[in-house]
């Protein structure tokens, strides 16, 4: 079977979504698909093992010039025209001439696949717009919606309104009629955006994201730790993102209750926090003057050195918002799952985390629910203590659900179908 992924981004360094993005390729490939690459990275970029062909941006066009000239007028007179520009025509004129790019690159595809897949990351949905103006692949056509879309339906509190929602609306509802399939990481995720697009409930499946066993050999090869890093230690790994919604308070100080309560814990404990932070610096920083157990760095890390600290720690943290529902599933989960360490997940109720965790797991809270964070804290402390292995996640079933295996018995059972 032939697959033609189209997708935004192939460059692992640049965003969670592309990691993902990239590991269900390499899982496409083990599981013995033909597949073909065209990736809008704007860079060479080429993976081991699968063809790809980097999208060249069309310099020649009206739109290029005007996208060009808006952000020239931007930057000398502080005159920011692209919310205007959006409002009447929905999208960027950047938008616009990245999608005529990449149409024109399709036409010239003489690959003839079974499966076309669109990938994409952000907010951008950009090969999914590109693919509309395609009618000829739609029979073909698996658009993956990786994320609510547009802004105004993700779920409190990151909710917010677009000056182009009708427009993104209106192109979002083209995409749930025009593919054949579509595809989202999560279970909650497709029902969520059923609600609002329902043809989604008759072509959707699940495809959750990838284990990283592509990446394995070259985060094996980084065996120097950093210099933060004590292997020796019982180590509280948060690695990731921290949005304006998304904040480290209830952990943290969890962790300061914990130490407080446990003071023969607190030589040999740490939280390292890895990842942009902007929103809350000011108290990230306050936190770390105040608390020398605690490790922040406030910037981008390579995913390498963050997956083979994932390895090598006592527990992962995944971190969501408050919130009633999260029907996200985290990109780092399966690097998480595959790490084999326990997941402290702090997060609603009503998530997809949890979900696949199962109703009975013991490490999970509310990320603002300190003394019930310290008390989970304590327990694995103590496990520790007693030997490092009883850290070890072992969930084969999630193993097993994220892997090349299932993606191929998804893929298969949908084309018997």
């Amino acid at each position: 079977m032939k697959i033609l992924v189209v997708v935004d981004s192939i460059n692992i360094e640049d965003s969670s979504g592309s990691k993902a993005n990239v590991a269900l390729i390499h899982n496409l490939v083990e599981a013995g698909y033909e597949v073909l690459v065209y990736h809008y990275t704007l860079r060479n970029i080429q993976l081991e093992g699968v063809c790809c062909f980097a999208i060249p941006e069309i310099k020649t066009s009206p739109l290029y010039f005007l996208s060009r000239m808006q952000r020239v007028v931007a930057r000398n007179f502080n005159w920011n025209l692209a919310s205007f520009f959006e409002k009447v025509f929905g999208f960027s004129f950047t938008f616009f001439n990245d999608t005529n790019s990449i149409v024109s690159a399709l036409k010239k595809v003489s690959f003839d696949p079974d499966l076309v897949l669109t990938l994409s990351k952000g907010g951008s949905f950009r090969p999914h717009y590109a693919l509309l103006k395609l009618p000829e692949l739609h029979d073909k056509w698996m658009a993956y919606v990786h994320d609510p879309y547009p802004f105004h339906y993700y779920p409190r509190p990151y909710t917010w309104v677009e000056s182009s929602y009708k427009q993104k609306e209106k192109f979002f509802a083209q995409v749930s009629e025009k593919a054949k399939y579509s595809a989202f990481p999560s279970q909650l995720l497709l029902e969520w955006m059923a609600s609002y697009y329902p043809k989604f409930l008759k072509t959707g499946v699940v495809i959750p994201h990838q284990n990283a066993k592509y990446s394995l050999r070259k985060s094996e090869q980084n065996r120097v730790f950093p210099n933060y890093f004590d292997a020796s230690k019982f180590n509280i790994l948060h690695a990731g993102n921290l949005m304006a919604q998304r904040s480290p308070k209830g952990l943290i100080e969890g962790f300061k209750l914990f130490l407080n309560q446990n003071l023969e814990a607190r030589k040999e404990s740490r939280l390292i926090l890895l990842g942009s932070a902007s929103y809350h610096s000011k108290m990230l920083e306050a936190y770390q003057t105040d608390s020398p157990e605690l490790y922040i760095y406030n910037g981008n890390v390579d995913f390498d050195v963050v997956y083979h600290l994932q390895k090598n720690v006592s527990v992962n943290v995944i971190l969501e918002s408050k919130s009633e529902i999260s029907p996200f599933l985290p990109a780092k989960f399966p690097h998480c799952v595959e790490a084999n360490k326990i997941i402290l997940f702090l997060g609603p109720y009503y998530s997809e985390t949890r979900r696949l965790l199962g109703n009975n797991y013991d490490y999970w809270a509310e990320v603002d629910e300190v003394e019930k964070i310290a008390a989970l804290l304590e327990k694995l402390y103590r496990l520790w203590k007693q030997h490092p292995d009883n850290l070890l996640l072992n969930r084969s079933d999630l193993e097993d659900y994220l892997s090349a295996d299932y993606l191929n018995k998804v893929i298969k059972d949908l084309k018997n179908n």
